[in-house]
């Protein structure tokens, strides 16, 4: 089976992102969004997910940071969709929790080419970082709608905000890692025939 593969650019008078990934890669990534927080955080996502990710975003963080993240999200999804291509083989569906010291984290996800999105977590802090904690919805929001997949997250409890947020993404990395694995024994995994 080939490498699933995706080469985004999208530029805008607020942003200008390149990006490409690489379905089946080990979890290599080269970063750079101008916040080092959200940078760790997309680190943490590809390592777990097994997808090589290479980033480099340039965005008007004199404004603050919502446009970069949020097209960030848009470019990633529709980078996701690309490269899973027709989703013949692939599991469709991941459930992952991660626990990180007092916080637990549950994410789960179909790719089923219906976006919606359940994001179930509470901050208590403005910002981790440079990153402002509303934009994690923001980022899960822009990235679900463009990938067409079915995703919820919730924080079961915790209180540090950082290792909330970390589980997050190391959650969905794991959960999109499941979902995107692909047999040669499956077809297209659904009744319809197609997703």
């Amino acid at each position: 089976m080939l490498d699933r593969f995706s080469k985004k650019e999208r530029i805008t008078k607020e942003t200008s992102i390149k990006l490409d990934i690489n379905l089946d890669g080990s979890g290599k990534s080269e970063i750079n969004t101008g916040i080092g927080f959200f940078d760790h955080m997309l680190k943490l996502f590809a390592f777990n997910s097994k997808i090589d990710l290479n980033l480099i975003a340039k965005g008007d963080l004199e404004v603050c940071d919502h446009h970069t993240i949020e097209d960030i999200g848009i470019t990633l999804g529709e980078s996701f969709k690309e490269a899973l291509g027709d989703k013949v083989g692939i599991n469709r569906y991941g459930t992952f929790y991660i626990p990180m010291d007092e916080t637990l984290a549950l994410v789960s996800l179909d790719i089923s080419n219906r976006p919606f999105l359940v994001f179930d977590c509470n901050f208590r802090r403005e910002k981790v970082g440079e990153m402002a904690t509303e934009m994690v919805v923001e980022f899960f929001r822009a990235f679900t709608f463009n990938a067409g997949i079915t995703l919820h997250l919730k924080i079961l409890y915790g209180e540090n905000d950082h290792h909330k947020i970390e589980a997050l993404f190391k959650a969905l990395g794991k959960a999109i890692k499941e979902a995107k694995f692909r047999s040669d024994e499956n077809g297209i995994p659904s009744t319809k025939g197609s997703l």
